[in-house]
């Protein structure tokens, strides 16, 4: 009886599923292990073979599930980086083609090889056809992604997962029941005046509620939330399955979105709640017994997953003879589209779930348990080789052009702004007295360098009404903090105008008012605020870095910056962004006579050629700089990357990293290097992003 409650109550299931995820995922990620394989083994332990404190077909498992699955394929299409797309139209699709093709017909081939219908057949091949990019932040910390290979391999997702969904709505609607010709043709049409419905109709709509809502950020959430269900019912209204109408709406306003703090927001309540309730469901529709004998008569499992692994690969063959790629790009394409989580899983539920009027389902337990053994298997073999081969892979020699990657301050604005004659400036935005010292001395030694002004910047929060006293005594506080700021910037024989500025968003103030002044770099201060607030609420730091117009330097500063005369710089690729860490360093560097160490780490099988090419590609750049600091390169050849720079930084007076943050489809959090190193560094840090990063 006792169990029965806790099964049908649906305030204690929710209770459960949010302890499980909770509690799960870390466990695992401490063991190097996906968290989402904790969500399913929860799943398993808590189901119908184990505890039985869950139920899959309970309302409240099933409604927090269906949302789940919904905002993963939402979420898969959110990441989809148009703009890359674009750049390689012909050949994403080209290869989108064959990474689809291949596989999907390996995939009828085993269905037909164990006796599967057609429609099955053909439905298990499009779940090999589409293609998770797991390994994505490992192509962004290694600055390859530029890489035609990688950007090609990046486009062809929106091809392989909306052919995927495509024939999973075919094959769910023949299973259906009576189909025909008609009714095929009736499917196809509609689908194609949904489709174009959805893409042009919601990307046009966003646009003009964005530009109407203004920074209304939580009314733009709620806008993006009800485009995802709208998507998703429209699709079940002309008989198409609501997984379907999820990705087509991540795409439509992929565009509106771009990477404002709404997406932000959007994909981390996603990731927090609803994808990992879809992963617990997925575990307890695993029926042990039946999993152990699809295990032992393994045959099916093991045709599956050779028949994707070497699909997948053909497919990257192909490629590679087509459009006359290297191995390591081969290799680097065949990874990258080996993972197979989003999309399959997604479509493999739906297919499974499938019942028609005779009780057959479209796939059998058989199919479902061989899938996940899949995802298991790609999800943790996909990156690996990932991260060997992406090492290898070179950038193209428009990226590593010196004279481009010497610029810096500057945006794609940059020449009107020379033209229009505007200084170099600072933008400082102070609060605490305490601290603000160092950040205005840091500012005016650049500014100084660079022949230019700081704006110290005070922001006090609006009120209803502006004669409450509340805000004159805010105002006050800020003149006081600005006077102060000032006069710290005279001793540096800097042209100094403060500014202060009343508004509901601190980090939206920062950013208005650089975009105002016009500024060539932001430096603030640390914060604290981290953790689960954080990521709720988001922090100044986070917001000033997504909206900002310009470079944005947060500084943790522990002595006076006039004294700092060795600073070490971590260089991992030769992107832009990190030729504007080097460019800060020398200013620091040339303007107290110190002295700036570039570190490069490499893995221990990174081959001696490419070590040296990227060595000359350095000194080409450092010998090409507009500061002639004193510079050295420094190579280190070592596979655990943050212990290097931690031991190396302690001789030194200040480090400046990069600041990138990683994300992988489904939402779930990918360890950084530069995470680790900030926690355990002793020195002075300075972590930089560049616009949008």
């Amino acid at each position: 009886m006792g169990s029965n409650l806790i099964v049908d109550t649906p305030i204690i299931a929710f209770t459960i599923l949010l302890t499980v995820i909770f509690t799960v995922p870390p466990i695992f990620e401490r063991l190097k292990l996906p968290g989402l394989v904790g969500l399913l083994l929860a799943g398993v332990i808590l189901g119908q073979n184990g505890l039985k404190l869950l139920n899959s077909n309970s309302e409240t498992v099933k409604l927090l599930s269906d949302i789940g699955k919904v905002y993963l394929m939402f979420v898969a299409g959110l990441e989809v980086d148009i703009e890359q797309f674009r750049r390689t139209k012909n050949r994403s699709m080209g290869f989108g083609f064959l990474t689809f093709i291949v596989p999907m017909l390996a995939g009828i081939l085993v269905g037909r090889i164990f006796n599967f219908s057609w429609n099955s057949s053909v439905l298990i091949g499009s779940l090999l056809a589409s293609h998770t990019l797991l390994a994505y932040p490992i192509v962004s910390r290694l600055g390859v992604v530029m890489n035609e290979a990688v950007t090609v391999t990046i486009g062809a997702t929106i091809f392989t997962d909306t052919g995927a969904l495509l024939v999973l709505a075919i094959c769910v609607g023949i299973h259906s029941g009576d189909f025909t010709t008609f009714s095929l043709l009736t499917l196809l049409g509609g689908l194609a005046i949904y489709s174009i419905t959805v893409l042009f109709g919601f990307d046009w709509l966003g646009k003009e509620f964005f530009r109407r809502s203004g920074d209304e950020q939580s009314n733009q959430f709620l806008f993006i939330l009800l485009a995802l269900f709208l998507a998703s019912v429209g699709a079940q209204v002309i008989g198409v399955e609501k997984i379907v109408g999820a990705f087509l709406a991540g795409l439509a306003v992929n565009d509106v979105l771009g990477r404002s703090p709404v997406k932000e927001k959007v994909e981390f309540i996603g990731s927090a709640l609803f994808i990992p309730c879809f992963f617990v469901d997925m575990g307890l529709l695993i029926n042990i017994p039946a999993f152990i004998k699809t295990l032992s008569s393994f045959w099916l499992t093991l045709f599956i997953v050779v028949a994707l692994i070497g699909s997948k690969f053909l497919a990257a063959l192909f490629a590679k003879f087509i459009y006359r790629y290297n191995n390591a790009e081969l290799i680097t394409m065949w990874s990258l589209s080996l993972p197979q989580v989003a999309a399959t899983l997604a479509a493999t539920l739906v297919a499974y779930q499938s019942i028609n009027a005779a009780g057959q389902r479209l796939v059998d337990e058989g199919v479902l348990n061989s899938v996940i053994v899949l995802m298991l298997v790609t999800s943790i073999i996909g990156p690996i080789i990932t991260a060997k081969s992406a090492t290898l892979l070179q950038l193209p020699q428009a990226e590593l052009d010196t004279d481009s990657l010497a610029i810096w301050w500057g945006n794609s604005e940059e020449q009107l702004l020379e033209e229009n004659h505007y200084p170099f400036t600072v933008l400082v935005p102070i609060y605490n007295p305490q601290t603000q010292r160092y950040l205005i001395e840091m500012a005016a030694i650049l500014a100084h360098h660079e022949t230019g002004r700081i704006v110290p910047l005070a922001i006090a929060k609006s009120h209803v009404h502006m004669d409450d006293p509340q805000l004159g005594i805010a105002l006050e506080q800020s003149q006081q903090r600005l006077r102060l700021a000032k006069d710290i910037g005279q001793e540096f024989s800097v042209e100094v105008q403060p500014a202060i500025r009343i508004d509901d968003d601190v980090a939206l103030g920062i950013s208005r008012a650089s975009r105002e002044q016009n500024a060539s770099l932001v430096v603030m201060g640390w914060s604290r605020t981290t953790g689960l607030r954080a990521r709720l609420f988001g922090n100044v730091i986070d917001s000033v870095f997504w909206s900002s117009h310009c470079p944005v330097a947060v500084t943790r500063l522990l002595n006076n910056p006039r004294t700092i005369r060795k600073i070490l710089v971590p260089v991992g690729d030769l992107m832009p962004q990190t030729v504007g860490a080097l460019r800060l360093a020398q200013i620091m560097a040339d303007s107290n006579q110190g002295e700036v160490v570039l570190l490069h780490v490499c893995g221990l099988s990174t081959p001696e050629p490419l070590l040296e090419q990227f060595a000359t590609q350095l000194s080409e750049i450092v010998a090409n700089s507009q500061v002639q600091a004193r510079t050295e390169i420094k190579i280190v050849r070592d596979d655990n990357v943050a212990r290097v720079i931690i031991q190396e930084a302690a001789a030194f007076d200040l480090a400046i990293l990069r600041a990138v943050r990683y994300r992988t489809t489904g939402g779930f959090a990918v360890s950084e290097v530069t995470t680790q190193v900030i926690n355990e560094l002793s020195c002075s840090i300075v972590l930089l992003g560049a616009p949008h990063s």
